[in-house]
């Protein structure tokens, strides 16, 4: 079977390894252009690119595929590309580009896509984000065949993974592999006209809006559950921060606790507990005990590390 991708960052490249090495014919490599990175902001080739090219498989990076958009002429060529290179279906991971009309009809088998949410929940840009900022107790992968919509789909393969305490870093390796796995699997049916489409239901559809940077400042007032599930889905982007002395500062890693009589009676943000395994602050329901954080310029520390470069007391208040 002749396959396309379409894909840049790492979560997309677990998909392309795991094609490539079933022995699927990789015929086209779609990805977003380089991108400076870095504290040199040098262009940088994304994860798909620099496994495609390791491969040897072709690779078009077009900053659009909108004939008329605004790179038509980038449009035009990756649709010669796709057109030369026949593909008889396409897989789609983590691509960043909306696929026109035209993109989702050229393939005989169309295109396929690995999200990682349980259909029709968190439909959008940042499903596993959103799940563990939910509290979700399970998310999942679908393998959906795409169409004009906003992962609108049938579905045609999904498997539930358990959130348990995973950060965003953590749950999205997970996920990454067990795409790999469903999209491989999908592609087998495939060539066996074995697929069977299920449409969404029409209830429990939910959006997972892409992550801003403005949702990373802690707020202290929300019960000590929601800001400890914020802390892990914003790990590692944006990292949750609390202000301390006019100092920003990431937190990483937090504990729930029950508040005792004087974290429940102090203003939430209050640190009303310092010692080597935490720094106790209090919140809106119940206390948190913040066990990783990072000062401006410095790394991510256990707190016992970073109580010994930074004096935090009992009665400060993050802001």
């Amino acid at each position: 079977m002749r396959v396309a991708f379409a894909g840049t960052p790492e979560f997309a490249r677990s998909a392309l390894e795991a094609i490539g090495a079933a022995g699927f014919e990789l015929v086209l490599v779609l990805t977003q252009p380089d991108r400076p990175a870095g504290r040199g902001m040098k262009l940088q080739a994304s994860p798909v690119k620099q496994c495609a090219l390791a491969q040897g498989w072709p690779v078009a990076q077009p900053r659009s595929l909108r004939l008329d958009g605004k790179y038509p002429d980038e449009a035009a060529a990756a649709r010669d590309a796709l057109l030369a290179a026949r593909p008889d279906v396409m897989v789609v991971a983590a691509y960043g580009l909306i696929l026109p009309q035209w993109v989702l009809d050229l393939p005989p088998l169309g295109c396929l896509n690995i999200h990682a949410s349980l259909l029709p929940r968190w439909r959008g840009a940042a499903p596993i984000h959103r799940a563990i900022e939910a509290g979700d107790a399970q998310t999942g992968v679908t393998i959906m065949q795409m169409d004009a919509g906003l992962d609108t789909g049938a579905m045609l393969m999904h498997e539930a993974l358990a959130i348990g305490e995973d950060s965003t870093a953590q749950l999205h390796d997970r996920l990454a592999a067990m795409g790999a796995r469903l999209i491989v699997d999908a592609l087998h049916a495939a060539q066996a006209a074995q697929l069977r489409p299920v449409a969404q239901p029409a209830e429990g559809v939910t959006y997972a809006h892409k992550v801003e940077k403005h949702e990373a400042a802690i707020d202290w007032t929300l019960p000590a559950e929601a800001i400890a599930r914020r802390i892990r889905a914003f790990d590692p982007f944006p990292g949750a921060t609390g202000v301390l002395d006019d100092t920003l500062l990431k937190v990483w890693a937090a504990q729930v606790q029950p508040a005792d009589a004087h974290a429940a009676a102090a203003v939430p943000g209050t640190v009303v507990g310092v010692d080597p395994s935490g720094i106790a602050v209090a919140t809106g329901s119940g206390q948190l005990l913040l066990t990783a954080l990072q000062r401006p310029g410095g790394k991510r520390l256990p707190v016992a590390d970073f109580l010994r470069g930074v004096d935090v007391k009992v009665g400060q208040v993050f802001s």
